[in-house]
């Protein structure tokens, strides 16, 4: 029964730190929340609940229902990829999601052992927060979780929830009744933004659908539209704020304008102060960590992930703290060890055996002094660029082809377009219409890996994005079914969504998806280079600068006689499990023969 009673305990803490704000009567759509006086200092916010037990429960985590779209407060398991007792990867699709928009995956943020599934394949209506299932980090800790939940896990938490709320409702008594506005999630991956602009300042009316502030998300930078009428009446995290978690507090709204004067102006110094304060306590832990560790520890077993980030970080095992259960010692031990600095690294040989002399401090030149630098923030668009580069190059076998494409038919073509018709396009348009009719006529090659089924799965459209740089990195809006757009058309929708992509203001269903890639970098210039695929896709072109060669060309009457033409280098980098070579070349030759024959684009 011990077991039991901290199991559901830990349920209790899972679906309470998932549903957005911890203490409210009622909860509103997306991350608008209605709450009666609460104490924002003791609201958290977490993907996922990590649980820990002193009467033998192993360490566990409690899995929530996740918000997969901003609308999104229930779904449906569609389908579990992951059965009881398999082991999960971090990255790893546990299971299928039904959302308001559409089915989903749920991928994992940590690694470990699938222990009980909660919420069965099928199970409708399942409230964002409620925990559907539970995962151990050891294989040996499945054992230890009872085969059978009892019902009482629905009761438990609310009436934990009540009495806290009780709590915070004596500790409010003099505040109004307000909403509280939670860090929304504007994509699927967004598990943190940065507040970019707030557009209505404190005092401002709201009305339904106007737009509270900008976010800077791990795609773009999106406007928060509110839910709900009301007063803006205290901004918690200013302009500027970087990192906000999702569902931290950002604002908060009240029905009356007269009720703005009851907010307490440093609600959000106090919890600020608190949170400085839970700060302190975890530093002063920390010292009291590394007093201990210094006097040398043991542990029984290691986690693998512990395992990693010793091996990574040339750490000394003998002088770590483990905190699990049964003396493991975890990943967050190591990290926690890592960022306080308690660690003392293996030292090489060559170290031990050379005389630890003092250097005095060399004094400081004026060249020494020129020597500075300035470390520049990166935006959350850059952090996933750079992560999702690594995963392509480490996890797609790349094929790269290269191919001379002749460009003055298409140079012609372009200028009698712009004086007979009066229509401008540029190179990059029409070598977008290329592209889209190469991949229709050769359909193996607008295709994506499916890593679960091990097989190549072909898309039913043709839909190309277009690389764009903007200050905030780079940028891929979509050409939804280009191969049956006109080129006019193709060419105002590019200048429309590299505008807004530049702005920041694309909307997420222009740049989620897409078939295929171009990059153009033609007009920097650049004559030749290899661009990284864009997962899940199988294939990105990479566009260089035309160049203008001289070549030997037999004329009709067969002699052989210098010509001057216009040539352009394409590279092809394909995904080696979805394009073979015949696939890949047919491809390249299929989109020569469209820039040789430019009459073919307007069949």
């Amino acid at each position: 029964m011990a077991n039991i009673r901290s199991l559901l305990l830990g349920l209790s803490r899972g679906r309470n730190s998932l549903i957005g704000i911890a203490r409210c009567t009622t909860i509103r759509p997306l991350s608008l929340v209605s709450v009666t006086k609460p104490d924002l200092s003791e609201h958290k916010f977490f993907l996922q609940s990590r649980c820990f037990s002193s009467t033998g429960l192993p360490s566990h985590i409690v899995l929530g229902m996740p918000a997969l779209s901003p609308t999104m407060n229930q779904g449906n398991i569609a389908k579990w990829r992951k059965k009881e007792g398999d082991k999960i990867e971090v990255g790893d699709a546990i299971c299928e999601i039904e959302t308001d928009k559409a089915t989903l995956e749920f991928e994992s943020l940590e690694e470990g052992y699938l222990a009980k599934i909660l919420a069965p394949e099928g199970s409708k209506d399942v409230l964002v927060g409620q925990p559907i299932a539970i995962t151990v980090e050891d294989l040996e800790d499945i054992k230890s979780i009872p085969a059978e939940i009892p019902k009482e896990t629905e009761s438990k938490p609310e009436t934990v929830t009540k009495e806290t709320t009780q709590e915070d409702t004596k500790a409010f008594s003099n505040l109004p009744p307000h909403m509280v506005l939670g860090m929304p999630a504007l994509s699927p991956t967004m598990n943190q933004g940065n507040i970019a602009k707030w557009r209505k300042k404190e005092g401002d009316k709201i009305d339904v659908g106007d737009v509270i502030c900008e976010i800077e998300t791990d795609k773009a930078t999106l406007e928060f539209e509110c839910l709900e009428e009301g007063f803006l009446a205290k901004i918690l995290a200013p302009e500027g704020s970087k990192d906000v978690l999702v569902g931290q507090p950002i604002a908060i709204m009240v029905e009356d304008p007269e009720d703005i004067g009851k907010i307490p102006a440093d609600i959000g110094q106090e919890t600020k102060l608190k949170q400085e304060i839970t700060t302190t306590e975890a530093t002063s832990s920390q010292k009291e960590a590394k007093k201990e560790t210094s006097e040398g520890t043991t542990f029984t077993r290691i986690s693998p992930a512990a395992k990693l980030l010793i091996k990574e970080h040339g750490l000394e095992k003998s002088l770590l703290k483990a905190s699990g259960p049964r003396g493991t010692l975890l990943k967050g031990d190591v990290l926690a060890a890592v960022k306080s600095g308690t660690f003392v690294k293996k030292s090489s040989p060559s170290e031990e055996q050379l005389p630890v002399t003092k250097a005095s401090p060399p004094s400081q030149t004026g060249k020494d002094k020129l020597d500075t630098y300035e470390d520049l923030p990166n935006s959350q668009i850059r952090k996933i660029i750079a992560k999702r580069l690594i995963e392509s190059k480490q996890t797609t076998p790349h094929l790269y082809l290269s191919k001379d494409v002749i460009l003055d038919p298409l140079l012609a073509f372009r200028k009698e377009l712009k004086e007979q018709h009066n229509l401008k396009v540029s190179v990059n348009d029409i070598v977008i219409k290329a592209v889209a009719l190469a991949l229709r006529n050769v359909p193996g090659a607008n295709a994506f890996w499916d890593n679960d089924k091990g097989e190549a799965i072909p898309c039913d459209s043709v839909d190309i994005s277009i690389a764009v740089a903007t200050e905030k990195g780079l940028m891929t809006p979509i050409i939804r079914n280009a191969d049956q757009k006109s080129l006019s058309a193709i060419s105002s929708e590019v200048k429309e969504l590299a505008e807004k992509a530049r702005a920041g203001k694309l909307a997420p269903h222009q740049f989620q998806g897409g078939t295929f890639s171009i990059s153009n970098l033609g007009m920097y210039p650049v004559d030749h280079f290899c661009a990284i695929i864009n997962p899940p896709q199988a294939g990105i072109l990479a566009v260089g600068r035309g160049n203008v060669v001289v070549e030997a060309v037999i004329g009709s009457d067969g002699v052989e006689r210098p010509l001057a033409v216009s040539k352009m280098k394409l590279t092809l980098s394909a995904d080696h499990r979805v394009f073979d070579g015949q696939t890949a070349g047919n491809f390249l030759t299929e989109l020569a023969s469209n820039f040789s024959d430019i009459q073919r684009m307007l069949l």
